[in-house]
This record gives C-alpha cells, sequence and structure tokens, in this order.
C-alpha cells in the first residue's frame, strides 16, 4: 500500500526494552523525512518526554501524547484536550490514597508532572525513563480548572491489576488501561488512541486508510483497530498480535518498526 502517515507507539514499540531509542531507526525516519510522510509518536507520555525522542532522531512533528487525551500539531498548538474534570480528578485522588495506598500515583496535565513524593524510588525510576524531572506539588496548587489529563498509578503487577479493576468500577467515566504490567494510566473516558489518530488525519486532510500504525501493549489496541493497515512489533502481547492486520518479523529491540517502514518504503 501507499501511505501518507506513520504512527507509533514509543515505549516498548519504537524504543527498545531500556526505553532508548535503537539508533537504527533513525534510518528509517530520514527516509519518511525524504519523502514528506509525517511520523507521529502515540504515547501515554507527555509532550515534552516525546520532544526528546524526537530531537534524538533528528526530526520534529506533531504529537499524540496522554494516550490521546492532548493531540499537537507542528507548531505545538492544540488539536485536542480532554482533561479529567477537577472535582472528578479530586475524587479519583482521594479514592487512590484511601483504598490503594500501595500504590504510587501522580498527576499529568498540559506540559507538567506532579506527584507527592519526588523521592519514591518508583517516581525516580519513571524520571530515569523519560529523563524528565517531577515537580513535588499537591494536585490542587499545581492544576487549575481545565483539569487533568492523565493520573499513572506505578506498582507491582498484582497491585496494577487491582487498580485497574477498581477504578473502572468506581469511576465508569473514566478509563484505566495497563500501559505494562507496572504502569496504569487513567484518563477520561472520552480518550483514545484510536481518537488521536483520527484527530491528526482530519489535520492532514487524510483518513486512517492512508496510515499505518505500529504498537504493542493493551492500551494499542484501540489504534490497531481503528487504522486498517497496522502492524504489532514481535514482541507484542498475544492480545495486540490479534488487534493488529500484521505482526513484525523483528522485535522493538531488532528495530522492528525502522526494518519494517523501510522495507514498505522500497516497495512504492
Amino acid at each position: 500500500m501507499a501511505f501518507k502517515i506513520v504512527f507509533t507507539d514509543v515505549d516498548g514499540t519504537l524504543l527498545d526494552h531500556e526505553h532508548r531509542v535503537v539508533p537504527e531507526s533513525a534510518r528509517a525516519v530520514r527516509m519518511l523525512q525524504e519523502r514528506g510522510i509525517p511520523f507521529v509518536l502515540v504515547s501515554a507520555r507527555m509532550p515534552e518526554g516525546l520532544t526528546t525522542i524526537q530531537r534524538e532522531l533528528g526530526f520534529t512533528g506533531p504529537l499524540v501524547c496522554y494516550s490521546g487525551a492532548y493531540v499537537l500539531d507542528e507548531q505545538g498548538r492544540e488539536l485536542l484536550s480532554r482533561p479529567i474534570d477537577m472535582a472528578v480528578a479530586r475524587r479519583l485522588k482521594a479514592f487512590l490514597d484511601a483504598e490503594l495506598p500501595q500504590v504510587c500515583c501522580s498527576e499529568y496535565g498540559y506540559h507538567t508532572w506532579a506527584c507527592d513524593d519526588d523521592t519514591d524510588p518508583r517516581i525516580q525510576n519513571e524520571e530515569r525513563i523519560t529523563t524528565l524531572k517531577a515537580l513535588r506539588a499537591p494536585m490542587d496548587a499545581t492544576f487549575d480548572a481545565r483539569g487533568v489529563h492523565k493520573f499513572l498509578v506505578m506498582g507491582e503487577p498484582d497491585q496494577i491489576e487491582l487498580a485497574e479493576r477498581t477504578v473502572a468500577d468506581a469511576f465508569p467515566e473514566l478509563v484505566a488501561v495497563r500501559s505494562s504490567p507496572i504502569l496504569c494510566e487513567i484518563m477520561s473516558g472520552e480518550v483514545s488512541k484510536a481518537e488521536g489518530v483520527q484527530v491528526m488525519c482530519e489535520h492532514f486532510g487524510i483518513t486512517p486508510a492512508d496510515a499505518i500504525a505500529f504498537g504493542d501493549g493493551h492500551n494499542d489496541i484501540d489504534m490497531l483497530r481503528v487504522v486498517p493497515e497496522s502492524y504489532a512489533v514481535a514482541n507484542a502481547v498475544d492480545e495486540v498480535k490479534k488487534a493488529a492486520a500484521h505482526v513484525c518479523a523483528w522485535s522493538n529491540d531488532e528495530n522492528g518498526l525502522g526494518r519494517t517502514v523501510e522495507e514498505l518504503l522500497k516497495k512504492h
């Protein structure tokens, strides 16, 4: 197929198992740039957690942040914002503190990442992965009436499974999705990577049928289903492989995305 845009998840797909850029992937990005094909990062990360990756790979472009809750064009202008209302965010924070005290929780909105305790090893690990620094500050003192785009819950796998279930039951207006065995992302129930993809396609005057998309985790499934020519990298979980139209021959560590893109570009 002749595609006009490429969407990709970041952690577990574009990045290796240590959450680092695979140097060889830069070649595929250059090839896309030479043909004028946008390469769009679609991630639960905040904007600053994605622009660092763009710089390392030597490109710029639009972003789908917070799993579709915050979509930005090439100049960083807002195309879509679906935050959690502050009243709901306060109830959720109180619920997590009372019902799930063993997990670590932080809040993200627009360009800010806040937490209660930046000495928590789980926060420090996330800082290491993203190369960003969390702001140690109360949620109410950090975010205004516009709301919060995402809560990130970190813990052991059994704690994260419990968090996903209990939050879904207690807050039907929200969506709680595991992005890894130790991470659960909580956002407005209106949010999806699929909508982020659709908004971005509309921005460029095309449709998801003109796109290809790559992913590996549960929170990529809706994106892979909305893009007819979708790819699960070889390390993807089984549910993602079933949702995607294709499975790459290579994993994220093997530059599966880059090698697949290069093969597709050589065909047309």
